[in-house]
């Protein structure tokens, strides 16, 4: 338990999700169970039109402390995805917890939205997207397409611990795109739950498993 709380431990929630999530609450309370400190930043920073990528690396690198700290993050879905992309730039994170991780989103999103609504999020710049933190439309720049493009998944290559829990009946991101990133990473430990997406029913097998992974 020493070890755990010179730990700091972050989570990340999803696209168009915020702190107060399902998740991010069962997980803060879980972790507040065995008094230990869980940092949940809000990426939408007041500003979901213009969230990328790339913003959220920026967002949680600063929050992030300096070496030789040590830093495991806890990433659901798009979080799950900038979770990856922050461990492959700083070395302090030295564990990664994935939850239905969000791989190959773009692929999977772009054909789900039809060559027609993506013509004219280009051409309008902006498309509205339900946001279930605020739970109203908001509308969403084009750049987030723009900006994912250029962060091309092959690219995350370092080797540290990593669990994925992803749902075999997930209608987002299929659990495909886990089996598929996992196969040529040895260091990935992958567990398919029962649930889909949301994994709001299977929430007390993924902190069993946690603490497993994390050793708390």
């Amino acid at each position: 338990m020493t070890q755990a709380l010179s730990r700091t431990y972050i989570y990340l929630h999803g696209f168009a999700s915020s702190p107060d999530s399902f998740k991010a609450n069962y997980l803060r309370d879980r972790f507040a169970e065995i008094a230990i400190p869980v940092k949940i930043p809000n990426l939408n920073q007041g500003d979901f039109s213009h969230l990328t990528l790339t913003r959220q690396l920026e967002q949680v690198g600063a929050e992030l402390p300096p070496e030789p700290a040590t830093v495991t993050l806890i990433g659901s879905s798009f979080g799950g995805l900038t979770s990856a992309w922050l461990a492959e730039r700083y070395p302090q994170v030295d564990r990664l917890v994935l939850l239905a991780p969000a791989f190959e989103f773009l692929s999977h999103w772009i054909a789900s939205l039809g060559p027609k609504r993506i013509e004219m999020w280009q051409e309008q710049g902006y498309l509205p997207i339900y946001h279930y933190g605020e739970k109203r439309e908001i509308p969403l720049s084009y750049q987030f397409i723009n900006d994912a493009q250029g962060y091309p998944e092959n690219q995350l290559q370092r080797q540290l611990p990593t669990l994925i829990l992803h749902g075999v009946k997930d209608e987002v991101i299929p659990v495909e795109a886990s089996r598929r990133f996992a196969i040529s990473r040895p260091w990935v430990k992958r567990v398919e739950l029962d649930s889909d997406h949301g994994l709001g029913n299977v929430m007390p097998e993924i902190w069993q498993a946690i603490q497993g992974f994390c050793g708390i």
